[in-house]
C-alpha cells in the first residue's frame, strides 16, 4: 500500500505503461469481446488506465465499476473520470478481503438493472496481492452466469526475451508483484473456452474466458 500511495501521481509516467503495458491492456480488453451497454468490474483499477478502453467498448449505456483499495491511486482515477466527464464509471475504494459483494451488486441494480456484472477484468493487480484466491472468489461472485472474465499479469520473460528479466525482476519488486503468483490459472481452470495469449517476450499474460 505504501507503494501505490507514494507513487501514484507519477504511477502513470513510471510504470512503463506506453512501452511495455499498455500491450496487456489492449490485448486483453479485446479478447474480452464486451459490448454495448456492459457492465464491467475492473479489479484493482487502480489510477485508471482501463476506463477509456472499457468504456469504449460499453459505450454510453454501459457502466465501469473500479474497485481499488489505494485511496491515493483511486483520486488519479477520480480525477481522470472528472476530466473526461465520464457519468458511467463508478469508483469503490475497498480491500478485496473485505469487500461483500452486495456492495457490487447494489452499484449493477442501480445502473443496469440486474444483480451482476457482464464481465470482469483485472490487470497487474492480482499479483500485487498477498493471496489473489479471495480476489477470483469474488469474481466468481459477481460475474453473471455465461458472463466473460479477463485477467492480465506478470511472469519472466522467456527464450530470447531472458535477457531482459533482471529489469522485469526490479520493476515488479518495485511494484510489490509476484513473478510466480499466475493467478490466470484459476479462469483457466474454470472456463472451457479460456484463451491465453503472451505479450512482450512471455513478460505479459492474457487470458479470458466465459464462467459457467
Amino acid at each position: 500500500m505504501k507503494r501505490y500511495t507514494a507513487g501514484a501521481r507519477l504511477y502513470d509516467v513510471l510504470s512503463g505503461e506506453r512501452l511495455v503495458y499498455r500491450a496487456g491492456r489492449v490485448a486483453g480488453i479485446a479478447a474480452l469481446r464486451l459490448g454495448r451497454g456492459d457492465i464491467v468490474l475492473d479489479l484493482g483499477c487502480g489510477t485508471g488506465l482501463n476506463l477509456p478502453l472499457l468504456l469504449d467498448r460499453v459505450g454510453a449505456d454501459g457502466h465501469v465499476i473500479g474497485v481499488d483499495r489505494s485511496p491515493s491511486m483511486l483520486a488519479v482515477a477520480r480525477d481522470r473520470v472528472r476530466s473526461n466527464g465520464w457519468s458511467n464509471v463508478s469508483l469503490l475504494e475497498a480491500d478485496v478481503l473485505s469487500l461483500d459483494p452486495a456492495q457490487i451488486t447494489s452499484i449493477t441494480l442501480r445502473e443496469g438493472g440486474r444483480p451482476k456484472v457482464d464481465a470482469a477484468f483485472s490487470t497487474y493487480a492480482m499479483s500485487v496481492f498477498d493471496d489473489w484466491m479471495p480476489a477470483w472468489t469474488l469474481i466468481r461472485d459477481v460475474v453473471r452466469p455465461g458472463g466473460r472474465a479477463g485477467i492480465v499479469d506478470m511472469a519472466l520473460p522467456t527464450g530470447a526475451a531472458a535477457v531482459f528479466a533482471p529489469l522485469a525482476r526490479l520493476a515488479c519488486a518495485a511494484g510489490g508483484a509476484d513473478l510466480a503468483a499466475r493467478p490466470w490459472r484459476a479462469l483457466e481452470r474454470e472456463a472451457a473456452d479460456a484463451e491465453h495469449t503472451v505479450h512482450r517476450g512471455g513478460h505479459i499474460h492474457v487470458v479470458t474466458g466465459t464462467l459457467p
